[in-house]
């Protein structure tokens, strides 16, 4: 289980699939018809998505910011400020994962680690300018990606896509979907 399924204090999100549970509803044989057909099984689809997804981010974005730390300067963006924990949450990421690309994002000059300005014991981590101005530059080409990754759907087609994808996920991490950043759909990258 990642840390997206749980909860601030440890317990298990509601709804979350546990190690190794098969969720309500969702059939526990396993077909006797084996090998499986990949071009039928989504999780395979998903990872292929992933590879295509990496695929178009290095072609339109470049080596500028890997799709992760775009995100976590998008979602600096918008919230003005956040804690590691924040980021966690609005971004599905463990700990560990976000500790990394917070400092790796710091060395570049792009994010800075500080003290709340409302309390002070708290640790908060906001865009500087650089990261700001990098971020203006790359979302024109994130946005491309994004327009790549659905060229061959219609609006409507990647707006169910999206959908589908955002009810996926509320099943796997729980009703509320692991926080999602910006609304529907759920914490993208």
């Amino acid at each position: 289980m990642t840390d997206g399924n749980l909860t601030h204090d440890g317990a298990v999100r509601d709804g979350a699939v546990r190690d190794g549970a098969v969720p309500d509803g969702v059939p526990d044989d396993v077909p006797d018809d084996l090998p499986l057909d990949l071009a039928h099984h989504t999780g395979f689809l998903l990872r292929r998505a992933q590879q295509a997804h990496l695929v178009a981010w290095a072609q339109q974005v470049g080596a500028r910011l890997t799709n992760v730390q775009f995100g976590v300067l998008n979602v600096l963006h918008r919230l003005g400020e956040a804690s590691q924990r924040e980021l966690c949450d609005a971004l599905d990421l463990d700990r560990s994962t976000v500790a990394g690309l917070v400092g790796r994002l710091e060395a570049r000059g792009l994010v800075a680690r500080a003290r709340a300005d409302a309390d002070r014991r708290r640790n908060v981590v906001r865009l500087t300018r650089a990261g700001r101005e990098v971020l203006r530059d790359v979302a024109p080409s994130a946005s491309r990606v994004d327009a790549v990754l659905t060229s061959a759907l219609t609006r409507e087609e990647r707006d169910v896509l999206q959908r589908l994808l955002t009810t996926v996920l509320r099943g796997v991490h729980g009703a509320d979907g692991a926080a999602p950043a910006d609304g529907d759909p759920a914490p993208l990258t």
